[in-house]
């Protein structure tokens, strides 16, 4: 299944990956037509974000050197940080001079797959405004028809991740998730000290 998995997305394909909170629609970030086709197989508008999800912050930095010495936050958390060079302008939507970037805690299958792609395009494997996915029957299945791979990792926690804004002068919490707001900000106050 893992060199399934990777074949898919290096050969362009969407496919199914469970993440430390909610089953993932991904594909290759780095070029173009993988997220084009993540986005129509999902039904999202080009005008929304698509975090980047990477395997770890080395990960992160090869695809986007200007991060580098940014603060990181592995787990349930989605990042959205400066993007000056205006990388990867397929995964910002209308807002090319940010990216979100995620580095979740994973374990089994999926982590050996990220491993060996470095970076995937990544938004919740769902329709728009339907629910999360916590397990694989909770998908749609013109998702599931459409991907080159699936890997079921069994039941997952269900909650998104908690997205923060790290833009600006003080950190904001955008969306509230798996994380609570207060130790969401706590965390990141930790890490910039």
């Amino acid at each position: 299944m893992i060199d399934e998995t990777v074949r898919a997305i290096r050969s362009g394909e969407p496919v199914i990956l469970p993440t430390d909170t909610v089953y993932g629609l991904c594909s290759d970030p780095l070029a173009e037509a993988p997220v084009r086709c993540l986005y129509r197989l999902k039904g999202r508008r080009d005008v929304q974000p698509t975090a980047l999800v990477a395997a770890n912050a080395d990960a992160v930095v090869n695809a986007i050197p200007e991060l580098d010495g940014q603060p990181l936050l592995t787990g349930p958390y989605t990042l959205i940080l400066a993007n000056p060079a205006r990388r990867l302008p397929w995964l910002t939507g209308n807002r090319s001079e940010t990216i979100g970037v995620r580095i979740p805690e994973l374990a089994g299958d999926a982590a050996a797959v990220l491993q060996r792609v470095g970076v995937v395009a990544a938004t919740s494997a769902n329709r728009p405004g339907g629910r999360d996915p916590r397990t694989i029957d909770e998908i749609p299945e013109e998702l599931l028809a459409g991907c080159g791979a699936v890997v079921d990792a069994g039941e997952l926690p269900g909650t998104p991740s908690t997205v923060l804004d790290l833009t600006g002068r003080e950190p904001v919490v955008v969306r509230e998730g798996a994380v609570p707001r207060a130790a969401a900000l706590e965390r990141v106050r930790e890490l910039a000290r």
